[in-house]
């Protein structure tokens, strides 16, 4: 008997447009004689289940289904799609945790603490993972400038804590850029992370579960043509993806082997993507992405494919697995 998938897709964040892309991927890409397969779209004002008219039927959030047309659709599995909140930082996985309906993303903890940018590099630090200088700033902080400067030196980097796809990042020279930066930062998030800036190559490295085995893909290098991996860089094509990434064979087992380590020590399950620079010959992690973007054209996938796997197998196995 064929499962029921609900894919959702949307989310509250800046990142809804990328996701609603992602999850029509997801959505075209499953063998519709394996799963019934449906379009969530989750958004503050309204949850619905749109159909191949583009009609839209409420879900009804007391146990997650949809009445359409008189019959009453449970669902046996969610993939997750939706990048930011609420699907990427902890809400989405408690609730389908609480209505015990499987789900391909990792855990509400995990996803909550993989998503705050600060709390999850604090928490590698004492595994021995190195990462950038940070200094923290939340709204209504009182800044020290010469303190952030005197901490991680310029140029830095300044963040939203807890969003994606580069929003709310700034690249920062001079002292007196900081306020602006952080005023970019704080329309994103309350909490803002500053880190310093690492001169090295950057690689991103995808870890799943793949066949019930955790499994470090091709490891990808990423060449901005603008000053930093920016969100025009990410979507606008303004950028360079290579699989797999020119660098030494050492590089390669050193980085593959920390993502996987950064996967473990966290306990983390389904699709993982972190980013890391080189420097001095050492990788350093930027951030860990729990529910990275899912078109052909997004940097998993690719991965997916070099290691000689298909959009639909990836996407099938991720509900194989979260259905054991």
């Amino acid at each position: 008997m064929k499962k029921n998938v609900a894919i959702i897709m949307g989310g509250y964040s800046s990142e809804y447009e990328i996701s609603l892309k992602s999850g029509q991927v997801v959505y075209e890409s499953l063998d519709k004689n394996k799963y019934n397969a449906h379009r969530i779209h989750i958004f503050k004002n309204k949850w619905i289940f749109v159909n191949e008219l583009d009609e839209e039927f409420l879900v009804d959030k007391n146990d997650f289904s949809v009445l359409v047309n008189e019959i009453k659709i449970n669902f046996d599995c969610v993939f997750n799609a939706i990048h930011g909140s609420p699907g990427e930082d902890g809400f989405m996985q408690g609730y389908f945790e609480l209505l015990n309906i499987p789900h391909t993303s990792c855990g509400m903890y995990q996803a909550a603490l993989t998503f705050n940018k600060r709390d999850c590099l604090s928490t590698l630090k004492p595994y021995g993972i190195k990462t950038a200088a940070s200094y923290f700033v939340n709204l209504g902080d009182v800044v020290d400038e010469n303190a952030i400067v005197n901490k991680v030196g310029l140029p830095c980097f300044v963040k939203a804590n807890r969003a994606g796809s580069s929003f709310g990042i700034t690249k920062v020279y001079k002292t007196e850029e900081l306020q602006n930066a952080l005023d970019v930062a704080f329309k994103e998030d309350d909490e803002v992370i500053i880190e310093s800036f690492l001169d090295g190559v950057e690689v991103s490295v995808g870890v799943i579960t793949y066949k019930g085995e955790i499994k470090v893909l091709p490891i990808t290098e990423i060449v901005s043509e603008n000053d930093f991996f920016d969100y025009k860089a990410k979507y606008l094509g303004q950028s360079q993806e290579i699989t797999p990434a020119r660098i030494t064979e050492v590089q390669a087992e050193q980085v593959g082997s920390l993502a996987r380590k950064v996967y473990e020590v966290l306990k983390l399950k389904g699709f993982s993507r972190s980013e890391y620079i080189f420097k001095n010959g050492e990788p350093h992690l930027l951030e860990v992405n729990t529910v990275p973007g899912l078109t052909a054209a997004s940097i998993l996938p690719q991965q997916a494919a070099e290691a000689g796997i298909s959009m639909s197998d990836l996407f099938e196995n991720a509900i194989e697995e979260a259905l054991k």
